[in-house]
């Protein structure tokens, strides 16, 4: 409820009808709208909090295809808007915040009011867990990174740290090591959560070292990394490690909360099939909120492709 000149509003919200509603703009979402809108479905897109998704963070992405001189993330996601708006695509800067799918048509809530979508596109994506230490955020596309694949390259001959023990991290770390001249990662306890293969890769390559017990207390730097503070977790001993960059792989949170009971899904991200479906018909997931393994901008837009082909063919059997 709002005010306005001290007037209470309590107006219902305004509701609007929708062949096909899409959450989110990241590469999925995107993709989806511009194969929905060249469908002719007229989909509508929530851009949610972050406009392009996490690509759009990056500073330059280097493995996306038909970009040989790589492209800027935010760069990258205005063309893919652009390209899905040509074709008839509505993206709307609003937020989902609540959803009802067992109704038809489905009911979503957002900021600017209620959505009744005949059918689905869910492309929340995920976001990378933080460590929420002072200077992370400031200086995050400045040092501070979630995806050595992407960032990697420009970290050649410099000296980078990597948090975390798990898969990913020692996956994205031994990553590093093809550019970076050393890669130290730094982990809570005193023995990895990842497995086996991976560890012995990782303690065998000469690049890759290893601080264990230890955590980083803050990410030191003016316009760039310079160093980051850390804390021995056994003996309090605080330090300055000088680096050039600092990876953090401490895990995802899939974007999902709101659909938690209604579709099937595993560790917060969307059990899909190979066609996209979810457990509710009329209902799909693309990207980073049903793909816990890949997460790259081009298969997330290949997911949104299929999601967006799919969803057309549902809605022409619904049609007769």
């Amino acid at each position: 409820m709002s005010l306005i000149n001290n007037v209470p509003d309590t107006s219902t919200p305004k509701s609007r009808h929708v062949k096909l509603l899409v959450l989110g703009s990241g590469p999925a979402g995107l993709a989806a709208a511009l194969y929905a809108a060249r469908a002719e479905l007229a989909p509508v897109v929530l851009t949610g909090t972050e406009l392009g998704g996490q690509a759009a963070l990056t500073f330059s992405i280097e493995n996306y295809p038909g970009f040989p001189q790589g492209v800027g993330g935010a760069e990258l996601g205005d063309l893919f808007q652009k390209q899905a708006e040509r074709f008839g695509a509505q993206v709307e800067f609003d937020t989902a915040y609540s959803a009802d799918l067992s109704v038809r048509p489905f009911k979503v809530v957002a900021d600017s009011g209620e959505f009744l979508a005949d059918s689905l596109v869910i492309a929340t994506g995920a976001s990378p867990i933080h460590l929420n230490i002072p200077g992370e955020s400031e200086l995050t596309g400045k040092g501070t990174s979630y995806c050595a694949t992407c960032d990697g390259w420009f970290f050649k001959d410099k000296q980078v740290v990597v948090v975390g023990g798990g898969d990913s991290a020692l996956e994205e770390g031994l990553f590093l090591t093809r550019y970076a001249s050393s890669v130290t990662v730094f982990h809570r306890r005193d023995s990895l959560r990842a497995g086996a293969v991976l560890q012995k890769r990782a303690f065998d390559h000469p690049k890759m070292k290893f601080v264990w017990n230890t955590v980083l207390t803050e990410v030191v730097g003016t316009e760039k990394v310079e160093a980051v503070k850390t804390k021995n977790l056994r003996t309090g001993e605080e330090s300055l490690f000088p680096t050039d960059g600092v990876f953090i792989f401490v895990g995802h949170t899939p974007n999902t909360r709101i659909f938690e009971g209604q579709v099937a899904m595993e560790n917060g991200y969307i059990k899909v099939d190979d066609h996209m479906n979810t457990s509710v018909p009329g209902v799909y997931a693309a990207g980073e909120a049903a793909d816990s393994h890949f997460r790259q901008v081009v298969t997330s837009a290949g997911m949104g492709a299929s999601a967006a082909i799919e969803a057309t063919h549902f809605l022409e059997r619904e049609a007769g």
